[in-house]
């Protein structure tokens, strides 16, 4: 790649499409229009003679030349990183986990382990949708599969069970969440009843289950917590998974990652594995 080719802002455009997956969300981030991004793609996939984007309707996904241009660009990143980071960035280097919803609750609730929030700073990514470790969206990703990109290293943690969670057996209405998790699509197939009620956010089917109106389907770690709910079904087998902590194999080599993931093992090991 000749430097004669392309504009380096182009280059910085291009990771925001490339990461964000489309132009509407690069827009925000970048404080371009997403008609100013598409030309500009455009014009530097013409400069290097490469189709870098599949353009479809529900985003932008990267060509194996788009590929190869991100791993390049990333790279280049990584180098000019540390040249431009404030005092307090480079004294405090940020380390982001990405994990679900209940995972994250988690985490959360062990902070004063996971760092020394003098030497590192936490963000925590609480999102049923599975971020892009390989494009460095997450630092730290836990995932319910081992993965199989090259660049990934994976640790699996154990085995993350479900089941149906009540003050007791007599609670008939379901807490129904609005998504397409596994444990969301399972509910949605179970016997309606007139007391049921739908929520937008997974939390608040633990809420419902508290306040005695409904029962709700929990990952088993997070109903063992609340003595007053009753286990009232065993576990769920079809909603059974792994759970494996991931992280990019370059990455995993920071003395402030490296850190972050033994303690973060050892929480979710002894929590939820």
């Amino acid at each position: 790649m000749n430097e004669t080719n392309f504009d380096w802002d182009d280059l910085r455009l291009f990771l925001a499409v490339a990461r964000l997956g489309g132009l509407s969300a690069a827009a925000t981030a970048t404080g371009k229009s997403a008609p100013t991004l598409g030309r500009r793609m455009l014009g530097l996939e013409r400069r290097l003679g490469r189709e870098l984007f599949e353009r479809q309707a529900r985003g932008y996904t990267l060509t194996p030349d788009g590929e190869d241009l991100l791993a390049n660009v990333i790279g280049l990143e990584n180098r000019v990183r540390p040249l431009t980071r404030t005092d307090q960035e480079q004294a405090s280097p940020l380390v982001k986990l990405s994990a679900g919803t209940w995972v994250t609750h988690v985490l959360c609730s062990k902070l004063s382990y996971l760092a020394d929030r003098e030497r590192v700073r936490l963000r925590f990514i609480a999102d049923d949708a599975t971020l892009n470790i390989g494009h460095r969206e997450a630092v730290i990703g836990i995932r319910n599969q081992r993965p199989d990109d090259t660049r990934l290293a994976g640790r699996k943690i154990g085995n993350v069970h479900f089941a149906i969670y009540a003050l007791d057996e007599n609670v008939k209405g379901w807490a129904r969440v609005i998504g397409n998790t596994p444990s969301a699509r399972w509910v949605r197939s179970a016997v309606r009843t007139k007391e049921d009620i739908e929520v937008t956010h997974p939390r608040n089917a633990l809420d419902l289950a508290l306040s005695g109106f409904c029962r709700a389907v929990l990952p088993t770690f997070i109903g063992a917590q609340y003595t007053q709910l009753n286990m009232i079904s065993p576990p769920i087998d079809d909603l059974t998974h792994e759970q494996w902590l991931v992280t990019h194999h370059e990455d995993r080599f920071l003395p402030e990652v490296r850190n972050v993931i033994a303690r973060t093992f050892k929480v979710l090991k002894e929590t939820c594995g």
